[in-house]
């Protein structure tokens, strides 16, 4: 039987591989395609929220509802992730202070480090964690039930009483937060210098806020502002676009808690970049 020549053979190998490489490549360009086209709906749903904030009729009783929703059932939660970082900072950094004869400067490093960094970031990754996926599933639910088209069918903006009030409420609420989990990680940490020391509270506190500036605290209650209109616009934004299906809730869920923490790191990356600038 005639063996097929070896170039016919290596002709077809590369006919093959060249075949691959170009499905390869549309399906490079089918997810870039897809990238620029969900970032494009993205600020164009930015856009039609801030158009809709500036409007006449706005649902100040559903704000005030959504703020209680993010800022009061978070409460708990909060109050033991900042106790636990002013903890865990002290308890962590006083054996090393100690070594190099500078454990009165523990009050005031603590302080600075969660009002400048550790609480804003953390706070805000755990409020993406909560906030954001609570958004993300109840606006995918509200989309699979249909009751957002029941809405527009009924002359009812949905942007304006859905994602606006939650955008704003975590706008917000979010900061206020961040200031309450830095008090009480200061706080936890006085409890954990006396776990091996005994240090009066009043000295403490005064220790702690000596070294601490406006400019310290300026520009992290600024940036946790974008923290907070990061979280509601993406927890929003996947659950209002969510798909048809009911698994598409928890995919709306998921990518929203993914793409806010992202988010969150990337705001806090350019500000620290501003900041420094202006410093």
């Amino acid at each position: 039987m005639k063996q097929p020549h070896s170039i016919i053979r290596v002709k077809g190998f590369a006919t093959g591989q060249s075949m691959k490489l170009s499905e390869k490549t549309m399906a490079k360009a089918v997810e870039a395609g897809n990238f620029l086209t969900e970032f494009a709906d993205f600020f164009l749903f930015l856009a039609l929220v801030v158009k809709e904030t500036f409007s006449r009729h706005f649902e100040f009783k559903e704000f005030f509802r959504q703020c209680f929703q993010v800022g009061y059932k978070s409460l708990p939660l909060i109050s033991i992730t900042g106790t636990i970082m002013g903890l865990v900072l002290t308890i962590q950094s006083r054996p090393v202070l100690i070594d190099f004869g500078a454990v009165s400067m523990l009050p005031g490093m603590v302080a600075i480090s969660l009002i400048r960094e550790m609480g804003p970031v953390i706070t805000a990754l755990i409020c993406a964690g909560k906030i954001g996926s609570g958004m993300g599933a109840e606006l995918g639910s509200m989309k699979v039930t249909e009751q957002i088209d029941a809405m527009e069918v009924s002359s009812t903006n949905p942007i304006r009483f859905l994602v606006v009030t939650r955008v704003l409420a975590a706008t917000v609420m979010i900061p206020l937060l961040i200031l309450y989990a830095d008090a009480l990680g200061i706080l936890g940490s006085w409890a954990g210098t006396n776990i091996k020391g005994d240090v009066p509270f009043v000295l403490f506190f005064s220790q702690a806020f000596s070294p601490v500036s406006f400019m310290d605290l300026i520009p992290a209650v600024i940036k946790s502002f974008f923290f907070g209109a990061v979280i509601g616009l993406v927890g929003c934004y996947k659950g209002y676009n969510a798909g048809r299906g009911t698994e598409s809730v928890g995919v709306a869920a998921n990518s929203a808690v993914v793409l806010a923490s992202l988010l969150v790191i990337i705001v806090d990356l350019i500000a620290v970049q501003i900041t420094d600038m202006l410093v």
